[in-house]
């Protein structure tokens, strides 16, 4: 799934107002940190400015270490809640939110004050008004969060792809306030306070352009052709790499036609339901000094300028990010990238050709690849999986994890309408 809903067109030179995601925190100079139950506000952040004596530069501080959980593509989910209510709730970490943000349902669930604006979210499927629930107060584990403005964005769709209820995402209007590690080995959070961090050995910094999404520049080769362009670095998409149908026309990385790639049609989910895609594979990838090969690729027509085209050439996504262990320095405007267990773990190249959702409590087939084996198995779109191997339950993440197992044939028992019938569907490559 590709959680695309979320950009924060502004910082673009030539991105016309009013396609803001979301208020730009302002740091200061003044600070207060504590141990425990650290309580900060936007007024008491200090901000290290590279003009600023560097022995004047107070140590981080360790404020709070949590776990989390990881979802399709390596998605990050974390557990929260509102001061004032009990409720807990599910956020997805983001680096490409531009603000904060909370999901309709759960906004009204909870009864909060909403506040209609004038400004608009922009994604790949289309854009959309959003209302604020104003200062309000984020208490993760360990750590109170105040003076946050969520906007308000409907996340039903995104839900379902990943199979549980996703309250809301946490990206630049808490992100920017600390330095912030994602172990992707231990499943551990990490916040510190803005300051002087030792970054571990091993590893490299990235020094992306950040206003509210890290943008890094990367090349990219596929056959004879090598281009570079500048990128999100988004840790909230559940893929690798997403390139701009435009980005790909003009620098003809897809040109050559002794190492033509395969390119098959997909769908994937934006601002405004469903879209379709492309989907192959880009022969040479850089992120830094670390090179990926034959890379999965989603190829999108930019229909609403999400990606200002030149200025961007796409997004990479978190199923190439979750290869390292992660220090979000957004104070110091650093990203350290280390190496981890996962960093060669194999690509997922869409194995079966099913696209499947947890929808009303139901793992559902919402699409059938042409050509795939799932679509020579007889699927059809509609399709309740009921069970894979035996295993029965609405499982999605089970069932995804079971359907790359590569060389096997997976038993899937389905019902289309009122009747049951059980299909074998043998699990390949399809790219």
């Amino acid at each position: 799934m590709l959680n695309l809903d979320k950009y924060d067109t502004h910082i673009f030179p030539n991105m016309v107002k009013p396609f803001l995601l979301c208020i730009v925190l302002l740091l200061a100079a003044s600070c207060c940190y504590q141990q425990a139950n650290a309580s900060t506000s936007r007024a008491e952040i200090p901000y290290a400015t590279e003009r600023l004596d560097q022995d004047s530069i107070p140590n981080s501080i360790l404020l709070t270490k949590f776990k989390f959980k990881q979802y399709y593509g390596g998605v990050v989910v974390i557990q929260a809640v509102l001061k004032g209510h009990p409720d807990t709730l599910q956020f997805i970490l983001d680096t490409g939110s531009a603000g904060i943000s909370l999901d309709t349902a759960t906004a009204v669930r909870l009864g909060l004050h909403l506040v209609p604006s004038d400004r608009t979210v922009k994604g790949l499927a289309g854009t959309k008004l959003v209302s604020f629930a104003m200062d309000q107060t984020l208490i993760l584990p360990g750590l109170v969060v105040d003076s946050l403005d969520f906007h308000i964005n409907d996340y039903e769709l995104i839900s379902q792809v990943y199979g549980l209820q996703v309250d809301g995402i946490i990206g630049y209007g808490l992100l920017s306030r600390y330095i912030v590690t994602v172990d992707y080995d231990l499943e551990e959070i990490g916040i510190y306070s803005p300051g002087k961090y030792l970054y571990p050995r091993g590893g490299m910094t990235l020094r992306p352009s950040l206003t509210t999404i890290p943008i890094i520049a990367a090349p990219v080769r596929n056959g004879k052709t090598n281009t570079s362009n500048r990128f999100f670095f988004d840790t909230g998409a559940g893929m690798c790499l997403l390139l701009s149908n435009q980005f790909v026309n003009d620098s003809a990385i897809m040109a050559d036609k002794k190492r033509r790639r395969k390119i098959i049609q997909t769908e994937a989910q934006g601002l405004g339901g469903r879209m379709q895609m492309n989907l192959t594979t880009i022969q040479e990838f850089k992120v830094g000094n670390y090179i990926f090969r034959n890379v999965p690729t989603y190829l999108f027509d930019d229909t609403y300028g999400v990606t200002s085209y030149p200025y961007l050439g796409g997004m990479i996504g978190n199923d190439l990010l979750r290869r390292f262990n992660l220090v979000l320095n957004y104070p110091k405007k650093e990203i350290y990238l280390l190496p981890n267990t996962h960093f060669r773990d194999i690509f997922d190249y869409s194995y079966t050709g099913l696209i499947i959702y947890l929808i009303d409590g139901q793992v559902e087939v919402t699409d059938v690849i042409k050509g795939s084996p799932a679509e020579k198995a007889g699927f059809k779109k509609g399709d309740i999986i009921l069970a894979i191997n035996n295993n029965m339950g609405p499982n999605l993440q089970v069932f995804r994890e079971m359907l790359k197992s590569i060389g096997t044939r997976a038993v899937i028992l389905i019902r289309r309408d009122k009747d049951l019938s059980i299909k074998k569907l043998p699990i390949k490559s399809i790219l």
